[in-house]
């Protein structure tokens, strides 16, 4: 398991992905509903989408040896390693609008995103 502790300072490098505080305040929230303080967030990069690629969200209980873990507000966030390479440098955010809420990646390494804001190529 890799473990990565998202900090605040500009200077501190090791934060491969950004985690904001919205994403992580959501994923709390969805939690405490659960009522299973066990789960984490995975985040996964899957063939398919009109771009080639598509992001997903699910919730584990199990953090697998080689996930890479980051930790923000008390929140967990897993990647497995194939789909690390592809977030690296992305920024998971939580956003809501009046059209409604969702989490968003905002992923600087994706050649093209398409309009539905969930399939990119690479």
């Amino acid at each position: 398991m890799n473990a990565v502790t998202e900090t605040n300072s500009i200077t501190e490098m090791q934060v491969p992905l950004i985690f904001t505080d919205s994403a992580a305040g959501k994923v709390k929230q969805l939690i405490e509903e659960e009522d299973n303080n066990e789960l984490k967030l995975r985040v996964f990069v899957s063939g398919g989408g009109c771009s080639g690629f598509k992001y997903g969200f699910t919730f584990d209980e199990l953090v697998n040896e080689d996930d890479t873990v980051i930790e923000k507000n008390g929140v967990k966030l897993l990647i497995d390693p194939m789909s690390f390479q592809y977030l690296a440098g992305a920024e998971i955010d939580y956003q809501e609008s009046p059209e409604g809420a969702q989490f968003v990646i905002k992923n600087p390494g994706a050649a093209s995103t398409c309009g539905c804001g969930s399939s990119f190529s690479a």
